[in-house]
């Protein structure tokens, strides 16, 4: 009898563990969707940032509240303290309900993102998951590369008396993020998002989308520089709240930036169902055709660097069709699949960068390549997950 006590009381100490620790606070287990919007530590763009969270409650509150749906911010207030707080609706006005405070300095780390993510589905589990990245970013490039010529040349955040725009991380390398590192704490987290929408420069990148491919479905991102306002979530997130309207997301983009006082904007929709055929299409065009480097200058370039390290990624393909000359069943068949990947794309006549202004664009199919590129920025190239897969 007292085995059977001590057994029973053993017992109930382990059910009362388990219960405190793994069930979600949460009542609304059967929540539909949960939306994260991360923001890490950016320095200069924690008032924007400020600014999209309450430009998305404002859409809430005209919306009327939010339907079998949880919104969930994580910010940085400083280099080492961050908190994580859930908008509300209530009464017809929007509230924040803290959460969890943090106060160590690995925000943008492998765990520390993973520690993230595994809060939020703590706090609001849902059958599905989103995220809003919001930031500074420069594309698939490396942290450690682009920290090592930091020296030698001005990255777009390092100009000043110019439109200010954002980007993946901080402007110290303890604050940025390896695209890599990202997708590995997504993966840790057990989830795939419906979509990944990066708020920063640079990040519709077929070398970036490649990477991201199996943590999520879609990736909603600028081929270019984003001013520092970011997204206009007042308008643009009622579609992407509840079922996503990416056509309307880009609808209202270019709206919003064809009036802004720098009227300059790009933004694309990459459905990731579609990426691995890309690139089994890409190998067998790069395994039979060689790119003309002379004839480099002829790309439409979508950033400010000189050598320029983000080209148009159709343009890139097209000149290759044409300098060798390709066969016109290969040119429809790359144009579908590119179709396929990139289903809406919206853009403004000009992108803007802060190294050189506004710059034209010719030609653009909402995604880009560092494939032909030169610069001692995208050294690294063929490291990527792109590179290997396609050549």
């Amino acid at each position: 009898m007292k085995k059977y006590l001590i057994l029973l009381v053993a017992s109930f100490l382990l059910f009362t563990a388990c219960s405190e620790s793994d069930t979600p606070l949460s009542e609304e287990v059967g929540n539909e969707k949960t939306l994260l919007m991360y923001m890490p530590w950016s320095s200069n763009l924690t008032g924007y940032f400020y600014q999209n969270i309450k430009d998305m409650e404002s859409c809430i509150e005209e919306m009327g509240g939010l339907d079998n749906e949880r919104v969930i911010v994580f910010i940085s207030t400083t280099s080492t303290e961050a908190s994580l707080f859930e908008i509300k609706y209530e009464n017809g006005q929007c509230q924040r309900v803290d959460l969890k405070s943090y106060s160590y300095p690995a925000f943008t780390t492998e765990t520390g993102i993973t520690q993230i993510l595994d809060d939020v589905i703590y706090y609001a589990p849902a059958k599905r998951y989103s995220m809003i990245i919001g930031c500074h970013g420069m594309g698939w490039l490396p942290v450690n590369a682009s920290r090592a010529l930091r020296s030698q040349e001005k990255f777009h955040w390092d100009y000043t008396d110019v439109p200010l725009t954002r980007y993946f991380g901080g402007t110290t390398r303890e604050f940025q993020t390896d695209i890599s590192t990202l997708s590995a704490a997504i993966e840790n987290s057990g989830v795939k998002m419906e979509y990944i929408l990066f708020d920063d420069c640079y990040m519709s990148s077929i070398e970036v989308a490649y990477e991201l491919k199996d943590v999520a479905d879609y990736l909603i991102a600028s081929t270019c520089e984003v001013m520092a306002y970011g997204m206009p979530y007042s308008t643009m997130g009622k579609h992407l709240l509840g079922t996503p309207d990416y056509g309307a997301v880009c609808d209202d983009f270019h709206e919003f930036y064809s009036n802004y006082p720098v009227p300059c904007g790009t933004l694309s929709v990459t459905d990731l169902s579609h990426i691995d055929d890309m690139a089994s299409l890409m190998k067998q065009i790069n395994h039979s055709y060689s790119f003309d480097d002379y004839q480099r200058g002829r790309l439409q370039n979508l950033d400010g660097y000189s050598p320029t390290i983000f080209y148009d990624f159709g343009d890139y393909v097209n000149l290759l069709f044409e300098q060798n000359s390709a066969s016109t069943d290969l040119k429809t068949e790359f144009e579908v699949q590119l179709n396929q990947l990139i289903p809406y794309k919206t853009n403004t006549e000009q992108f803007y960068t802060a190294t050189r202004g506004p710059i034209k664009i010719y030609r653009y199919s909402g995604i880009t390549t560092s494939d032909p590129s030169v610069s001692q920025r995208a050294a690294d190239k063929n490291k990527t997950k792109w590179y290997y897969a396609t050549h």
